[in-house]
Protein backbone atom coordinates (compact mmCIF):
# COMPACT_ATOMS: atom_id res chain seq x y z
CA UNK A 1 0.00 0.00 0.00
CA UNK A 2 1.31 3.44 -0.92
CA UNK A 3 2.38 5.74 1.90
CA UNK A 4 -0.10 8.42 2.93
CA UNK A 5 2.73 10.78 3.90
CA UNK A 6 2.38 12.82 0.68
CA UNK A 7 -1.35 13.23 1.33
CA UNK A 8 -0.73 14.44 4.89
CA UNK A 9 1.97 16.80 3.63
CA UNK A 10 -0.44 18.21 1.06
CA UNK A 11 -3.03 18.82 3.81
CA UNK A 12 -0.41 20.69 5.85
CA UNK A 13 0.59 22.82 2.87
CA UNK A 14 -3.07 23.54 2.07
CA UNK A 15 -3.95 24.73 5.58
CA UNK A 16 -3.93 28.51 4.87
CA UNK A 17 -6.19 28.03 1.85
CA UNK A 18 -8.33 25.51 3.75
CA UNK A 19 -8.95 28.17 6.38
CA UNK A 20 -9.89 30.70 3.72
CA UNK A 21 -12.43 28.30 2.25
CA UNK A 22 -13.91 27.54 5.67
CA UNK A 23 -14.20 31.25 6.41
CA UNK A 24 -15.96 31.83 3.09
CA UNK A 25 -18.55 29.24 4.15
CA UNK A 26 -18.88 30.64 7.68
CA UNK A 27 -19.60 34.11 6.27
CA UNK A 28 -22.80 32.74 4.71
CA UNK A 29 -25.60 33.33 7.24
CA UNK A 30 -27.30 29.96 6.82
CA UNK A 31 -29.67 30.15 9.82
CA UNK A 32 -32.26 27.49 9.03
CA UNK A 33 -34.83 28.38 11.71
CA UNK A 34 -35.42 31.94 10.43
CA UNK A 35 -37.27 32.32 7.09
CA UNK A 36 -35.42 35.60 6.57
CA UNK A 37 -32.28 33.57 5.85
CA UNK A 38 -33.78 31.16 3.30
CA UNK A 39 -31.69 32.61 0.48
CA UNK A 40 -28.55 32.35 2.60
CA UNK A 41 -29.22 28.65 3.19
CA UNK A 42 -29.46 28.06 -0.54
CA UNK A 43 -26.31 30.11 -1.04
CA UNK A 44 -24.45 27.80 1.37
CA UNK A 45 -25.70 24.72 -0.48
CA UNK A 46 -24.65 26.17 -3.83
CA UNK A 47 -21.23 27.12 -2.42
CA UNK A 48 -20.66 23.54 -1.27
CA UNK A 49 -21.78 22.11 -4.62
CA UNK A 50 -19.33 24.35 -6.45
CA UNK A 51 -16.47 23.26 -4.15
CA UNK A 52 -17.30 19.58 -4.58
CA UNK A 53 -17.64 19.89 -8.36
CA UNK A 54 -14.20 21.50 -8.46
CA UNK A 55 -12.88 18.39 -6.71
CA UNK A 56 -14.34 16.10 -9.36
CA UNK A 57 -17.60 15.14 -7.63
CA UNK A 58 -20.89 14.84 -9.43
CA UNK A 59 -22.63 17.27 -7.10
CA UNK A 60 -26.01 19.00 -7.12
CA UNK A 61 -28.43 21.02 -5.03
CA UNK A 62 -31.55 18.98 -4.32
CA UNK A 63 -34.70 20.90 -3.48
CA UNK A 64 -36.94 19.86 -0.58
CA UNK A 65 -40.03 21.45 1.00
CA UNK A 66 -37.55 23.14 3.34
CA UNK A 67 -33.92 24.00 2.75
CA UNK A 68 -32.04 22.15 0.01
CA UNK A 69 -29.83 19.09 0.34
CA UNK A 70 -26.39 18.74 -1.19
CA UNK A 71 -25.67 15.33 -2.74
CA UNK A 72 -22.35 14.44 -4.33
CA UNK A 73 -20.69 11.27 -5.65
CA UNK A 74 -17.09 10.35 -6.46
CA UNK A 75 -15.74 7.02 -7.64
CA UNK A 76 -12.72 5.33 -6.08
CA UNK A 77 -9.38 4.48 -7.67
CA UNK A 78 -10.29 0.79 -7.58
CA UNK A 79 -13.59 -0.92 -8.29
CA UNK A 80 -13.64 -3.02 -5.10
CA UNK A 81 -13.07 -0.10 -2.72
CA UNK A 82 -15.64 0.42 0.04
CA UNK A 83 -18.48 2.89 -0.46
CA UNK A 84 -18.75 5.53 2.27
CA UNK A 85 -21.52 8.07 2.89
CA UNK A 86 -20.34 11.22 4.67
CA UNK A 87 -22.99 13.33 6.41
CA UNK A 88 -22.84 16.88 7.78
CA UNK A 89 -25.03 19.96 7.96
CA UNK A 90 -24.40 23.43 6.62
CA UNK A 91 -27.11 25.24 8.60
CA UNK A 92 -26.37 27.03 11.86
CA UNK A 93 -28.14 28.22 14.99
CA UNK A 94 -29.42 31.80 15.38
CA UNK A 95 -26.91 34.20 16.92
CA UNK A 96 -29.13 35.82 19.56
CA UNK A 97 -28.30 37.55 21.85
CA UNK A 98 -26.06 39.48 19.49
CA UNK A 99 -24.80 41.85 22.18
CA UNK A 100 -22.96 38.99 23.92
CA UNK A 101 -20.71 38.29 20.95
CA UNK A 102 -17.16 39.62 21.29
CA UNK A 103 -16.89 39.89 17.48
CA UNK A 104 -19.47 39.75 14.67
CA UNK A 105 -20.66 36.13 14.42
CA UNK A 106 -20.36 35.92 10.63
CA UNK A 107 -16.93 37.54 10.41
CA UNK A 108 -14.67 34.58 11.22
CA UNK A 109 -11.13 35.08 12.44
CA UNK A 110 -8.18 33.31 14.01
CA UNK A 111 -7.55 34.28 17.63
CA UNK A 112 -4.87 33.23 20.08
CA UNK A 113 -6.57 32.57 23.42
CA UNK A 114 -3.48 31.22 25.20
CA UNK A 115 0.20 30.90 24.29
CA UNK A 116 0.32 28.52 21.35
CA UNK A 117 -3.44 27.90 21.39
CA UNK A 118 -5.31 29.38 18.45
CA UNK A 119 -9.04 29.13 17.75
CA UNK A 120 -11.34 29.91 14.85
CA UNK A 121 -14.22 32.16 15.85
CA UNK A 122 -17.67 32.58 14.33
CA UNK A 123 -21.07 30.91 14.13
CA UNK A 124 -20.75 27.47 12.62
CA UNK A 125 -16.99 27.11 13.00
CA UNK A 126 -17.58 24.08 15.24
CA UNK A 127 -21.22 23.15 14.55
CA UNK A 128 -20.97 22.01 11.83
CA UNK A 129 -19.20 23.88 9.05
CA UNK A 130 -15.72 23.47 10.47
CA UNK A 131 -16.40 19.79 11.08
CA UNK A 132 -17.74 18.99 7.61
CA UNK A 133 -14.94 20.96 5.98
CA UNK A 134 -12.35 18.75 7.67
CA UNK A 135 -13.64 15.95 5.46
CA UNK A 136 -13.86 18.07 2.29
CA UNK A 137 -10.29 19.25 2.80
CA UNK A 138 -9.12 15.68 3.43
CA UNK A 139 -10.64 14.70 0.09
CA UNK A 140 -8.95 17.70 -1.54
CA UNK A 141 -5.53 16.65 -0.21
CA UNK A 142 -6.08 13.11 -1.48
CA UNK A 143 -7.06 14.28 -4.96
CA UNK A 144 -4.14 16.70 -5.23
CA UNK A 145 -1.55 14.26 -3.91
CA UNK A 146 -2.78 11.06 -5.54
CA UNK A 147 -5.13 12.14 -8.30
CA UNK A 148 -7.82 9.76 -7.00
CA UNK A 149 -9.70 8.74 -3.87
CA UNK A 150 -9.12 5.50 -1.94
CA UNK A 151 -12.84 4.92 -1.34
CA UNK A 152 -16.02 5.50 -3.27
CA UNK A 153 -17.59 8.50 -1.55
CA UNK A 154 -21.12 9.88 -1.40
CA UNK A 155 -21.68 13.13 0.45
CA UNK A 156 -24.96 14.30 1.99
CA UNK A 157 -25.13 17.77 3.50
CA UNK A 158 -28.47 18.96 4.87
CA UNK A 159 -29.71 22.43 5.73
CA UNK A 160 -32.29 21.75 8.44
CA UNK A 161 -30.41 19.93 11.21
CA UNK A 162 -30.72 22.91 13.55
CA UNK A 163 -34.45 23.24 12.85
CA UNK A 164 -35.66 19.67 13.17
CA UNK A 165 -34.54 17.96 9.93
CA UNK A 166 -38.13 17.89 8.73
CA UNK A 167 -37.17 17.17 5.11
CA UNK A 168 -34.54 14.53 5.87
CA UNK A 169 -36.62 11.36 6.32
CA UNK A 170 -38.73 11.92 3.19
CA UNK A 171 -35.53 12.66 1.28
CA UNK A 172 -33.87 9.46 2.51
CA UNK A 173 -36.96 7.45 1.61
CA UNK A 174 -37.13 8.93 -1.88
CA UNK A 175 -33.40 8.52 -2.56
CA UNK A 176 -32.52 5.40 -0.57
CA UNK A 177 -31.01 3.50 -3.50
CA UNK A 178 -28.75 6.41 -4.40
CA UNK A 179 -27.58 7.11 -0.85
CA UNK A 180 -27.08 3.59 0.49
CA UNK A 181 -23.42 2.79 1.13
CA UNK A 182 -21.33 0.31 3.12
CA UNK A 183 -20.91 2.70 6.06
CA UNK A 184 -21.90 6.19 7.09
CA UNK A 185 -19.40 8.68 8.46
CA UNK A 186 -20.70 11.49 10.68
CA UNK A 187 -18.62 14.42 11.89
CA UNK A 188 -20.89 16.25 14.34
CA UNK A 189 -19.56 15.05 17.70
CA UNK A 190 -16.55 15.81 19.86
CA UNK A 191 -13.28 14.72 21.41
CA UNK A 192 -12.77 13.66 25.01
CA UNK A 193 -10.26 16.47 25.50
CA UNK A 194 -7.83 18.51 23.40
CA UNK A 195 -5.40 15.59 23.06
CA UNK A 196 -7.72 12.56 23.09
CA UNK A 197 -9.88 11.73 20.04
CA UNK A 198 -13.10 9.81 20.57
CA UNK A 199 -15.38 7.53 18.61
CA UNK A 200 -18.99 7.52 19.77
CA UNK A 201 -20.05 3.89 19.56
CA UNK A 202 -23.43 4.16 21.22
CA UNK A 203 -26.41 6.50 21.26
CA UNK A 204 -29.28 5.87 23.63
CA UNK A 205 -32.76 5.50 22.22
CA UNK A 206 -35.84 7.28 23.54
CA UNK A 207 -39.47 6.63 24.45
CA UNK A 208 -41.63 9.58 25.47
CA UNK A 209 -44.98 9.11 27.18
CA UNK A 210 -47.54 11.41 28.83
CA UNK A 211 -50.10 9.98 31.23
CA UNK A 212 -53.25 11.62 32.55
CA UNK A 213 -54.95 10.11 35.63
CA UNK A 214 -58.58 11.12 36.22
CA UNK A 215 -60.75 10.50 39.30
CA UNK A 216 -63.82 12.59 40.27
CA UNK A 217 -65.78 14.48 37.64
CA UNK A 218 -64.65 17.81 39.16
CA UNK A 219 -62.22 19.24 41.72
CA UNK A 220 -63.44 18.41 45.22
CA UNK A 221 -63.37 20.21 48.57
CA UNK A 222 -60.68 18.38 50.54
CA UNK A 223 -62.56 18.87 53.80
CA UNK A 224 -65.79 17.33 52.51
CA UNK A 225 -64.27 14.54 50.45
CA UNK A 226 -60.77 14.08 51.86
CA UNK A 227 -60.17 10.53 53.07
CA UNK A 228 -63.00 9.07 51.03
CA UNK A 229 -62.45 10.20 47.42
CA UNK A 230 -59.58 8.97 45.28
CA UNK A 231 -56.88 11.58 44.79
CA UNK A 232 -55.30 11.34 41.30
CA UNK A 233 -52.14 13.08 42.54
CA UNK A 234 -51.67 10.35 45.15
CA UNK A 235 -52.28 7.69 42.50
CA UNK A 236 -49.90 9.29 40.03
CA UNK A 237 -47.06 9.92 42.47
CA UNK A 238 -47.35 6.35 43.72
CA UNK A 239 -47.04 5.10 40.15
CA UNK A 240 -43.99 7.28 39.49
CA UNK A 241 -42.33 6.32 42.76
CA UNK A 242 -42.75 2.66 41.90
CA UNK A 243 -40.78 2.94 38.66
CA UNK A 244 -37.53 2.26 40.54
CA UNK A 245 -36.58 -0.15 43.29
CA UNK A 246 -34.27 0.62 46.21
CA UNK A 247 -31.17 -0.09 44.05
CA UNK A 248 -32.20 2.31 41.30
CA UNK A 249 -33.24 -0.37 38.81
CA UNK A 250 -36.36 0.17 36.72
CA UNK A 251 -39.16 -2.15 37.85
CA UNK A 252 -41.14 -2.55 34.63
CA UNK A 253 -41.63 -6.13 33.48
CA UNK A 254 -39.06 -7.19 30.87
CA UNK A 255 -37.57 -3.69 30.82
CA UNK A 256 -33.99 -5.00 30.66
CA UNK A 257 -34.63 -7.36 27.74
CA UNK A 258 -31.94 -6.58 25.19
CA UNK A 259 -29.64 -4.78 27.66
CA UNK A 260 -26.13 -6.22 27.63
CA UNK A 261 -23.33 -5.57 30.07
CA UNK A 262 -20.54 -3.32 28.85
CA UNK A 263 -17.35 -5.34 28.25
CA UNK A 264 -14.90 -5.19 31.15
CA UNK A 265 -12.11 -3.77 29.01
CA UNK A 266 -14.33 -0.92 27.84
CA UNK A 267 -15.38 -0.09 31.40
CA UNK A 268 -11.72 -0.19 32.43
CA UNK A 269 -10.86 2.31 29.68
CA UNK A 270 -13.63 4.61 30.90
CA UNK A 271 -12.35 4.44 34.46
CA UNK A 272 -9.00 5.79 33.27
CA UNK A 273 -10.69 8.96 32.01
CA UNK A 274 -11.01 10.33 35.54
CA UNK A 275 -14.72 11.13 35.38
CA UNK A 276 -16.10 10.76 38.91
CA UNK A 277 -19.46 11.45 40.47
CA UNK A 278 -17.90 14.38 42.30
CA UNK A 279 -16.36 16.14 39.30
CA UNK A 280 -19.25 15.30 36.95
CA UNK A 281 -22.18 16.12 39.23
CA UNK A 282 -20.25 18.84 41.03
CA UNK A 283 -20.64 21.08 37.98
CA UNK A 284 -24.40 21.20 38.68
CA UNK A 285 -24.23 21.36 42.46
CA UNK A 286 -24.65 17.63 43.14
CA UNK A 287 -22.30 14.84 44.22
CA UNK A 288 -24.21 11.56 44.75
CA UNK A 289 -25.20 9.47 41.69
CA UNK A 290 -28.89 8.58 41.69
CA UNK A 291 -29.03 5.71 39.22
CA UNK A 292 -28.32 2.01 39.60
CA UNK A 293 -26.02 1.38 42.52
CA UNK A 294 -22.54 0.07 41.88
CA UNK A 295 -22.11 1.70 38.47
CA UNK A 296 -19.88 4.59 37.40
CA UNK A 297 -21.34 7.85 36.15
CA UNK A 298 -20.03 7.16 32.63
CA UNK A 299 -21.68 3.75 32.59
CA UNK A 300 -24.91 5.28 33.90
CA UNK A 301 -24.97 8.00 31.24
CA UNK A 302 -23.53 6.09 28.29
CA UNK A 303 -24.53 2.44 28.63
CA UNK A 304 -27.52 1.99 30.96
CA UNK A 305 -31.24 2.58 30.36
CA UNK A 306 -33.23 5.09 32.38
CA UNK A 307 -36.73 6.09 33.42
CA UNK A 308 -37.11 9.78 34.19
CA UNK A 309 -40.06 11.96 35.16
CA UNK A 310 -39.75 15.15 33.11
CA UNK A 311 -42.79 17.02 34.38
CA UNK A 312 -45.78 16.64 36.67
CA UNK A 313 -48.94 18.73 37.03
CA UNK A 314 -52.00 18.42 39.27
CA UNK A 315 -54.29 20.44 41.50
CA UNK A 316 -53.98 24.09 42.39
CA UNK A 317 -50.56 25.56 41.56
CA UNK A 318 -51.31 29.27 41.68
CA UNK A 319 -50.45 31.83 44.35
CA UNK A 320 -51.76 31.22 47.84
CA UNK A 321 -53.52 28.06 48.93
CA UNK A 322 -56.59 26.19 47.76
CA UNK A 323 -57.76 23.07 49.58
CA UNK A 324 -58.93 20.87 46.72
CA UNK A 325 -58.63 17.29 45.60
CA UNK A 326 -57.86 17.62 41.91
CA UNK A 327 -59.96 15.86 39.32
CA UNK A 328 -56.89 14.90 37.34
CA UNK A 329 -53.11 14.81 37.41
CA UNK A 330 -50.61 14.28 34.61
CA UNK A 331 -46.94 13.52 34.12
CA UNK A 332 -44.44 13.32 31.28
CA UNK A 333 -42.11 10.33 31.47
CA UNK A 334 -39.18 9.43 29.23
CA UNK A 335 -37.08 6.29 28.90
CA UNK A 336 -33.55 6.28 27.50
CA UNK A 337 -32.86 2.94 25.88
CA UNK A 338 -29.67 0.99 25.21
CA UNK A 339 -28.65 -2.16 23.37
CA UNK A 340 -31.55 -3.97 21.73
CA UNK A 341 -34.39 -2.68 23.91
CA UNK A 342 -37.59 -2.49 21.86
CA UNK A 343 -39.25 0.95 22.19
CA UNK A 344 -42.71 -0.47 21.49
CA UNK A 345 -42.35 -3.17 24.14
CA UNK A 346 -41.03 -0.65 26.69
CA UNK A 347 -44.02 1.60 26.04
CA UNK A 348 -46.50 -1.26 26.41
CA UNK A 349 -44.82 -2.51 29.58
CA UNK A 350 -45.07 0.96 31.07
CA UNK A 351 -48.74 1.26 30.12
CA UNK A 352 -49.54 -2.15 31.57
CA UNK A 353 -47.82 -1.18 34.81
CA UNK A 354 -49.74 2.09 35.03
CA UNK A 355 -53.09 0.43 34.29
CA UNK A 356 -52.46 -2.09 37.05
CA UNK A 357 -52.25 0.78 39.57
CA UNK A 358 -55.44 2.62 38.55
CA UNK A 359 -58.48 2.10 40.86
CA UNK A 360 -61.59 0.68 39.18
CA UNK A 361 -63.53 3.96 39.48
CA UNK A 362 -60.67 6.06 37.98
CA UNK A 363 -59.22 6.21 34.47
CA UNK A 364 -55.95 6.83 32.69
CA UNK A 365 -55.14 8.26 29.28
CA UNK A 366 -51.84 7.96 27.39
CA UNK A 367 -50.22 10.23 24.81
CA UNK A 368 -47.18 9.17 22.79
CA UNK A 369 -44.23 11.53 22.37
CA UNK A 370 -41.91 9.70 20.02
CA UNK A 371 -39.89 6.51 20.09
CA UNK A 372 -36.53 5.45 18.67
CA UNK A 373 -34.23 2.51 19.37
CA UNK A 374 -30.70 2.76 20.66
CA UNK A 375 -27.89 2.69 18.14
CA UNK A 376 -24.72 0.80 18.91
CA UNK A 377 -21.64 -0.06 16.89
CA UNK A 378 -20.26 -3.39 18.12
CA UNK A 379 -17.12 -2.87 20.16
CA UNK A 380 -15.33 -5.46 18.03
CA UNK A 381 -16.50 -3.93 14.73
CA UNK A 382 -13.75 -3.80 12.11
CA UNK A 383 -14.96 -0.30 11.18
CA UNK A 384 -14.44 0.89 14.74
CA UNK A 385 -11.13 -0.93 15.18
CA UNK A 386 -9.60 0.54 12.03
CA UNK A 387 -10.82 4.06 12.75
CA UNK A 388 -9.57 3.88 16.32
CA UNK A 389 -6.09 2.85 15.17
CA UNK A 390 -6.03 5.60 12.55
CA UNK A 391 -6.99 8.31 15.04
CA UNK A 392 -4.45 7.06 17.55
CA UNK A 393 -1.71 7.60 14.97
CA UNK A 394 -2.62 11.26 14.60
CA UNK A 395 -3.28 12.54 18.11
CA UNK A 396 -1.04 12.75 21.20
CA UNK A 397 -3.17 10.24 23.10
CA UNK A 398 -4.83 7.03 21.88
CA UNK A 399 -8.41 7.23 20.68
CA UNK A 400 -11.10 6.07 23.08
CA UNK A 401 -14.51 4.57 22.48
CA UNK A 402 -17.27 6.43 24.28
CA UNK A 403 -21.06 6.43 24.50
CA UNK A 404 -23.50 9.30 24.26
CA UNK A 405 -26.41 9.78 26.60
CA UNK A 406 -28.57 11.53 24.06
CA UNK A 407 -29.71 10.68 20.57
CA UNK A 408 -28.76 11.76 17.04
CA UNK A 409 -31.79 10.94 14.87
CA UNK A 410 -29.83 10.74 11.61
CA UNK A 411 -27.87 7.76 12.95
CA UNK A 412 -31.08 5.84 13.55
CA UNK A 413 -32.41 6.86 10.15
CA UNK A 414 -29.29 5.59 8.42
CA UNK A 415 -29.59 2.28 10.23
CA UNK A 416 -33.34 1.78 9.83
CA UNK A 417 -33.82 3.23 6.36
CA UNK A 418 -30.51 2.53 4.65
CA UNK A 419 -29.22 -0.44 6.67
CA UNK A 420 -25.89 1.23 7.44
CA UNK A 421 -23.73 1.36 10.53
CA UNK A 422 -22.46 4.84 11.34
CA UNK A 423 -19.00 5.88 12.48
CA UNK A 424 -19.27 9.00 14.65
CA UNK A 425 -15.98 10.87 14.76
CA UNK A 426 -15.87 14.56 15.62
CA UNK A 427 -13.28 17.08 16.70
CA UNK A 428 -15.34 19.54 18.71
CA UNK A 429 -14.58 20.35 22.35
CA UNK A 430 -16.91 20.86 25.29
CA UNK A 431 -16.00 24.55 25.50
CA UNK A 432 -16.67 25.34 21.82
CA UNK A 433 -19.84 27.21 22.85
CA UNK A 434 -21.97 25.71 20.09
CA UNK A 435 -25.50 27.22 20.02
CA UNK A 436 -24.17 30.06 22.21
CA UNK A 437 -22.52 33.42 21.58
CA UNK A 438 -18.78 33.33 20.80
CA UNK A 439 -18.73 29.91 19.18
CA UNK A 440 -15.20 28.75 18.39
CA UNK A 441 -13.31 25.79 16.92
CA UNK A 442 -9.75 24.92 17.82
CA UNK A 443 -7.30 25.47 14.96
CA UNK A 444 -5.72 22.18 16.02
CA UNK A 445 -9.11 20.46 15.72
CA UNK A 446 -9.51 21.74 12.19
CA UNK A 447 -5.97 20.92 11.08
CA UNK A 448 -5.64 17.52 12.74
CA UNK A 449 -9.26 16.75 11.88
CA UNK A 450 -8.31 16.96 8.18
CA UNK A 451 -5.31 14.72 8.80
CA UNK A 452 -7.48 12.32 10.81
CA UNK A 453 -9.94 11.81 7.97
CA UNK A 454 -7.04 11.16 5.60
CA UNK A 455 -5.84 8.42 7.93
CA UNK A 456 -9.35 6.99 8.38
CA UNK A 457 -10.00 6.88 4.63
CA UNK A 458 -6.69 5.13 4.14
CA UNK A 459 -7.47 2.64 6.92
CA UNK A 460 -10.95 1.84 5.59
CA UNK A 461 -9.63 1.41 2.05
Amino acid sequence: MASIAPVLERADANLPQSLERLFDLVRIKSISTDPAYKAECRKAAEWLVAELQALGFEASVRDTPGHPMVVAHHQAATANAPHLLFYGHYDVQPVDPLNLWEAPPFEPAVREIAPGRKVLTGRGTSDDKGQLMTFVEAVRAYKEARGALPCRITILFEGEEESGSHSLKPFLEANAAELKADYALICDTGMWDRETPAISAGLRGLVGEEIVVRAADRDLHSGLFGGAAANPIHILTGILAGLHDETGRVTLDNFYDGVEETPAEIKASWEKLGRTAENFLGEVGLSIPAGETGRSVLELTWARPTAEVNGIVGGYTGEGFKTVIAAEASAKVSFRLVGNQDPAKVRESFRAYVRSKIPADCSVEFHEHGASPAIHLPYDSELLTRAKAALSQEWPKPAIVIGMGGSIPIVGDFQKMLGMESLLVGFGLADDRIHSPNEKYELQSFHKGIRSWIRILDALA
